[in-house]
């Protein structure tokens, strides 16, 4: 156990800049949670780019049709060619959740931000 207070966990920890891989020993853990299945579905990859996230993860596991909610990155836009709906918020502007016009916060990606924030506590000590 690391006790000294001056040193937190998130100074001394990698301090790479940009999405990590498994090279850099930063590897991408991905995800899907859906909303009406309440499945979720975790795998780590080994790049962070849009064919591991929607070819590998996202693709496997939704249905054609399937709308996929998310942020802005890039990464998903071939989601559209493999046959899936996007909506995404945009984060850089400041929006988390967007109300599609029936008086509920229907696009958001809150889920799986929240379990990725659990999961990088658990993982901190290590």
């Amino acid at each position: 156990m690391h006790d000294d207070p001056l040193d937190p966990p998130r100074r001394r920890a990698n301090k790479a800049v940009g999405h990590g891989t498994w090279d850099t020993d930063r590897p991408p853990v991905c995800g899907v949670y859906g909303r009406t299945s309440e499945r979720l579905f975790v795998r780590v990859g080994h790049r962070n780019g849009a064919s591991e996230l929607v070819d590998q993860t996202v693709v496997p596991v939704t249905k054609p049709g399937a709308t996929v909610c998310s942020d802005e990155w890039s990464g998903y836009k071939p989601l559209k060619a493999a046959g899936r709906r996007h909506a995404s918020v945009n984060h850089s502007a400041g929006e988390w959740a967007r109300d599609d016009g029936d008086g509920i916060k229907e696009v958001h990606c809150n889920t799986l931000e929240g379990l990725w924030t659990g999961l990088r506590n658990f993982l901190r000590p290590f």
